[in-house]
């Protein structure tokens, strides 16, 4: 009853003082400070709860959004409107950060996988994250895949791929490739000699598909670098390139995955900091690439190395992540965020189904050219021969 008590005067102060606001109407005068003024008188008068429901209250906008929310790219929406209210966004607290220790991987290749280890060895959707060093010479010649998408996103060099449907293509520095494997593929990815001899950098992320998605046809989506929108906050000593998902008012390009999945690659200057919403209930982490960064609100921060991952809690709405002021140089790292899949995880090398039956049946197909895999039968790729 204190409750309705307090909203029912509320209401009759709002509702007397725009009658003087109306009296007012025709009266010369600064209207910007009788507007101040008259908030102020708001703000003394009517309790601080009915007042922060008032400020993030719902446009008719976001009405109308939320009763459109059947899409997978729903919670960018909410993540908005999480970044558009004045209350400030609970923070995402570290569960575990670890090295990602470097190894051998395809031939010759180096990596350092952070998910698809004992530390970390699966976080729906997410299966594996790699950030591979490949060198002329060195690559991932010809490999199946069924049951998974890939995110390969080039930072430095250049790299071809092929597969045994007649794709091919060459990315460079900024882009980015969105393969599906569905019911099946059979490729190859190798990298471009460089004048310097220095090797070829990136990263490459498998997403789990639905269940009910892992029989679709293969597919492929090509984002180059200069496609990535780019959004610069605090005053341009953060930069961030919004290659799938929403930062600070800044939509990526759309319907590059199936499974929903937000990446952001974030570079921050020296004295710099960022509040990053994600969609709540995801799971999210980030991978550090450069510098040292202070993941965390300020008073309960986490300095993080290059070469790191850092998962969160799946709690919280926003990643807080600083430089310090004294910092020799910029630290840059990626936000990567998805939706988790509520379905069993059975993987062997790169079939990633959901039984062992279904892994089983995935061998038999490859050696026997059959569901998926019928045009794997006498092909080889071109570029895979370069590191024989």
């Amino acid at each position: 009853m204190k409750t309705f008590s307090k909203i029912t005067i509320a209401i009759s102060i709002i509702v007397g003082l725009c009658s003087i606001l109306a009296l007012l109407k025709n009266t010369k005068g600064n209207d910007i400070l009788e507007f101040a003024t008259t908030n102020s008188i708001i703000s003394n008068l009517v309790p601080a709860n009915i007042i922060t429901a008032i400020t993030t209250a719902p446009t008719s906008e976001e009405n109308n959004n939320k009763n459109n929310l059947n899409t997978p790219s729903s919670p960018t929406m909410s993540a908005a409107a999480a970044a558009n209210t004045t209350t400030k966004l609970l923070p995402r607290l570290i569960r575990q950060t670890f090295l990602a220790a470097e190894q051998a991987e395809g031939a010759g290749a180096r990596v350092r996988r952070s998910i698809g280890t004992p530390k970390l060895r699966n976080f729906s959707p997410f299966l594996m994250l790699d950030h591979f060093s490949v060198a002329p010479g060195a690559g991932f010649p010809d490999h199946p895949h069924r049951g998974q998408e890939t995110i390969t996103y080039l930072m430095d060099g250049a790299m071809d791929h092929e597969d045994f449907a007649g794709n091919r293509g060459r990315l460079g520095p900024g882009d980015l490739q969105f393969m599906t494997a569905g019911r099946g593929i059979v490729h190859a990815e190798m990298p471009v000699a460089r004048e310097d001899g220095k090797p070829n950098v990136g990263l490459q992320l498998w997403v789990d598909l639905p269940e009910r998605l892992k029989a679709c046809e293969p597919r492929y989506r090509d984002l180059k670098a200069e496609e990535v929108p780019v959004v610069e906050v605090d005053g341009g000593r953060v930069r961030v390139k919004v290659i799938s998902g929403q930062s600070h008012g800044v939509d990526s390009v759309k319907d590059l995955a199936y499974t929903p999945v937000w990446l952001l690659d974030v570079e921050v200057k020296p004295g710099g900091s960022i509040v990053q919403p994600l969609p709540e209930g995801w799971n999210a982490f980030a991978y550090t690439l450069e510098g040292e960064v202070l993941i965390g609100e300020a008073g309960n921060q986490r300095t993080v190395g290059a070469y790191h991952n850092v998962v969160f809690e799946g709690e919280g709405q926003a990643v807080y992540a600083a430089v310090d002021e004294g910092a020799e140089k910029s630290a840059r790292f990626v936000i990567i965020a998805g939706t988790p899949l509520d379905q069993k995880v059975v993987q062997y090398g790169p079939f990633v189904l959901t039984s062992q039956e279904e892994v089983y049946k995935a061998f038999m197909d490859y050696q026997t050219h059959s569901n998926g895999f019928e045009r794997a039968d006498g092909w080889e790729s071109e570029i895979g021969k370069r590191g024989h």
